[in-house]
């Protein structure tokens, strides 16, 4: 079963990984755990390939590193009158 959201695939994940290294289940729900554990991890690339891929076609094809000044913020309109 597919989780509905990247985000829900990552708490599942977070609730396996404890329950695992909590030591109290059985070898068979161990297996079952990391069966089900690999099934979120590739969910969870699936859903941040299909983001990259909208940003690149929302960024014209290039993906661009924000030019940052010195003190860390965004170099171009430093002092923008909001």
């Amino acid at each position: 079963m597919q989780p509905g959201s990247y985000e829900a695939a990552l708490a599942e994940l977070d609730t396996l990984v404890a329950r695992m290294e909590g030591g109290s289940l059985s070898l068979e729900e161990s297996l079952a755990a990391y069966r089900r554990g690999a099934v979120l991890v590739k969910f969870c690339q699936q859903q941040l390939e299909k983001v990259e891929q909208q940003v690149r076609v929302l960024d014209g094809e290039t993906l661009r590193p924000v030019p940052l000044n010195t003190t860390g913020s965004s170099a171009e309109g430093g002092d923008d009158d909001l």
